[in-house]
């Protein structure tokens, strides 16, 4: 079925291609200044579909699929010339070399007439939101945090630097949203390589799909997916930064790339590293190591075994601009990550020798080519092959308290153990993958994709402390594939419509326990396989009902398969439950934009989102039959309605400010469990925010002492209080347990100097007020924290 699918797809471009590839032309040239340097990064417009191409470091443009004979006005505005306007008629190959005269009485108030990437992906028909990232660079983040302003998005962690990092999008969290970067998508790169360890420096931008997810991404997402989009060049440049911070934070960044723009030859190296002793203070009961009485109540002390460290290089060498690829290259992703464990689920339990590690080793391939044989039909492909591995270290049978107590078992019993699960286990993630998307684009009004990822998972490991556990050393593997193909018909610049098809395929091998006598104690293993098939289908549409305003719905039934951590466990702390559904939910979403221009020097931008998911067998954590080990399960049925919104005002390039918030409700929707009717039938789910909210406002002093520049900002962040468990079950006068409110405000000063504006310096002061504030119940983040920054770039 899958190759049918596949070749009906490339059959069906093919006879299309054929029969239209002669109707579309394309027009090509240069822009130049007065004295005919080329002018880099400027936009040609064709203002009748607003189609743009732009201009690269020799100040040559292309813009394709125009109809052959028409005649089109193609505008030109670029900061410091004067507006260009000409009338053409394009034929096969039409060149328009354009020069541009500089306009040296009004340089600071210049209308950029075409629509930057960030602002074509927002305007595009999905939930979607767009962070540029570049406006952060200079702030010292991971990309887990830079887009946890963003509106419908909570992101939450157990702690510090490197702690884990759980992702909401409506609510939906976890595997039930996916990650990529450029596209590629990130299942089972291991804990080395992860959002809570990639600076910003290394993206572009960040695109947030909500609820419905495009068929190029290749993805079994149910909620949403977040695609990072790293820096390409087409020039050489360098940027680098080193910051410091409380707890000793260390963070450091170098991205570096160089063009040959003879030969097309380009390298680019990102490495980076991260490293914090996360000794922030945190208010706990202390108990008595022996008798287990409390003697220190809500007392304040320092974490004392949570240091985490990371080291991550990522190179790429490849040709651009060639006649056979656009872009051709392959690289390397190599890195390690070192983290200790202060605490368990509950701050109660405290650790001071458990540790993991892990890293990557994965070396990819990526390809792509715009107009491949006949004009229209792009091409792109990306592989790679993750050879790394995860362990957890758990050998020193000892227990402790929070003032570094402890009580040394194995010297009293003589006993080996170990603080939670005595353990050396050391598994590889042997993970492959190859994505291919290709587009043809029929004239101006009609667009196919089709979209089919490959991804090979083998799970195999050992535990030196228990060679022969026959069940940890056999290999579990997992075949998943997902194809998608879409149909987009755009008549005009003010509406367009989208449909789409995806097919799921999933094949699973692993090997289980038996007992084949069904007398006590008789265990035998047998190798088990099962195949699954799925279809999911949505549609999505927008329509502009004036040039600043912009209405768009979406529609998507999705499928979200069972991860292999879901399907085999970790064998360590985590039971896999290989009999798993595959989440479903029909997602719903409805969209207004509005961006009214206030005289030539304010703009409002406003963004209101509606969302309404109806999903089934969600895919839930839970305790395994002997309440040893985390398992998971499915939760029959369940429903999230709720609103999102941002609004935003703009004074010249000067200062903006903004809020957005969220609301969610997401209620439990099985009537019945085991034939019994459920008391929990309509409890909103716990343990997930539902309300939450950003404030923040930036100004920028421009020329305060030549060319120099003071940047000053300030956030506040707002959760509503949240119960951790099910509302029906208990009162507050039995302790109900909760998340409190949380409100923290951040303040940044960015000072940028130098000739050209090449250097940096970022002062943070983070909690400002030293708030006690938590995502997960009872684990304490960092309070007040400060951190430097410098940045060079080029």
């Amino acid at each position: 079925m899958r190759i049918l699918i596949q070749y009906l797809a490339v059959f069906f471009l093919f006879i299309s291609s054929t029969a239209f590839a002669q109707e579309t032309a394309i027009l090509r040239g240069i822009v130049q200044g007065s004295e005919s340097e080329p002018i880099i990064g400027a936009s040609v417009v064709i203002k009748e579909n607003n189609k743009f191409g732009q201009t690269n470091s020799k100040g040559n443009y292309e813009i394709p699929h125009l109809k052959k004979g028409q005649a089109y006005t193609v505008y030109v505005s670029y900061i410091g010339y004067r507006d260009y306007q000409k009338e053409i008629q394009v034929s096969d190959n039409t060149i328009l070399n354009i020069p541009l005269i500089p306009d040296n009485y009004n340089l600071s108030e210049v209308n950029i007439l075409a629509k930057s990437k960030n602002q074509q992906i927002k305007e595009k028909a999905y939930n979607v939101s767009v962070l540029d990232a570049v406006k952060l660079h200079s702030r010292a983040m991971d990309i887990g945090h830079a887009i946890d302003k963003t509106s419908g998005v909570r992101v939450r962690e157990d702690g510090g630097v490197g702690s884990t990092m759980n992702v909401s999008l409506n609510g939906y969290s976890g595997n039930q949203i996916k990650f990529f970067i450029d596209g590629i998508p990130m299942d089972n790169f291991g804990s080395a390589f992860q959002l809570n360890n990639i600076p910003i420096n290394l993206a572009n931008r960040i695109e947030i799909y909500k609820g419905v997810v495009p068929v190029g991404l290749g993805s079994d997402a149910l909620g949403g997916a977040i695609n990072i989009i790293t820096n390409t060049y087409d020039k050489t440049s360098l940027d680098m930064s080193y910051s410091y911070g409380s707890f000793n934070t260390h963070r450091s960044n170098v991205n570096f790339v160089y063009v040959d723009e003879k030969t097309g030859f380009y390298t680019q190296l990102n490495a980076y590293q991260n490293y914090s002793d996360n000794d922030y203070k945190v208010r706990v009961n202390v108990n008595d190591i022996h008798t287990g009485t409390i003697v220190g109540r809500n007392k304040k002390v320092k974490r004392f075994h949570d240091k985490y460290h990371n080291e991550n290089f990522v190179g790429q060498i490849g040709l651009v601009n060639k006649s056979f690829a656009d872009r051709i290259a392959i690289g390397i992703t190599l890195g390690q990550n070192y983290k200790e464990i202060q605490t368990g689920a509950r701050m109660e339990s405290v650790f001071g020798n458990l540790h993991q590690r892990g890293d990557i080793v994965m070396p990819t391939l990526m390809y792509e080519k715009k107009n491949l044989f006949i004009e229209g039909l792009d091409v792109r492909l990306n592989a790679n092959y993750n050879l790394g591995s995860d362990q957890v270290i758990d050998t020193v049978y000892r227990r402790y308290n929070w003032v570094q107590d402890y009580i040394d078992y194995e010297e009293l019993y003589g006993k080996k153990g170990g603080e939670r699960n005595r353990t050396m286990y050391k598994f590889k993630n042997n993970n492959g993958m190859v994505a291919t998307v290709i587009n043809y684009k029929l004239g101006d009004k009609h667009n196919f994709s089709f979209s089919n990822t490959i991804n090979f998972f083998k799970r195999k490991g050992e535990d030196e402390l228990n060679p022969d556990d026959i069940i940890k050393n056999k290999p579990s593997e997992v075949l998943k594939n997902i194809n998608g193909l879409s149909y987009q018909f755009t008549p005009n610049t003010k509406w367009s419509i989208t449909a789409f098809g995806k097919y799921y395929y999933q094949r699973i091998n692993y090997t289980d326990s038996y007992n084949p006598t069904g007398k006590w104690g008789d265990t035998a293993y047998k190798g088990y396989s099962a195949d699954h098939n799925y279809f999911g289908y949505g549609i999505t549409g927008s329509i502009f009902v004036l040039d600043n305003l912009q209405i768009k719905s979406s529609f998507e039934k999705s499928i979200r398969l069972p991860s292999s951590v879901e399907l085999f466990g970790d064998k360590v702390n985590i039971a896999g439950n290989n009999k798993l559904n595959p989440e479903v939910s029909n997602n719903y979403n409805l969209g207004v934009n509005y961006s009214p221009q206030l005289g030539k020097n304010h703009l409002i931008s406003i963004d209101l989102n509606g969302f309404f998911r109806d999903s089934e067998d969600f895919i839930r954590p839970e305790l395994s039959t002997h309440k040893t080990h985390q398992t998971y399960g499915n939760l029959a049925s369940s429903q999230n309605t709720g609103i999102e919104g941002e609004i935003r005002y703009y004074f010249k390039n000067n200062f903006n400010i903004g809020v957005n918030g969220t609301y969610q409700n997401l209620i439990n929707k099985t009537k019945t469990i085991a034939n019994l009717a459920s008391n929990l039938y309509k409890d909103r789910l716990p343990n997930i925010p539902y309300l939450y909210g950003n404030v923040d406002a930036n100004y920028t002093f421009n020329k305060i002492f030549k060319e120099d520049n003071l940047s000053l900002g300030y956030a506040m962040m707002y959760i509503k209080e949240f119960y951790l468990y099910w509302p029906s079950l208990g009162s507050k006068s039995d302790g109900k347990f909760t998340i409190p409110d949380q409100i923290t405000h951040d303040f940044v000063a960015t000072y940028t100097f130098g000739k050209e504006q090449k250097f940096q310096f970022t002062l943070e002061c983070r909690n400002m007020f030293d708030k006690v504030v938590y995502d997960n119940f009872s684990l304490q983040k960092p309070g007040r924290s400060f951190i430097g920054k410098f940045r060079y770039f080029f």
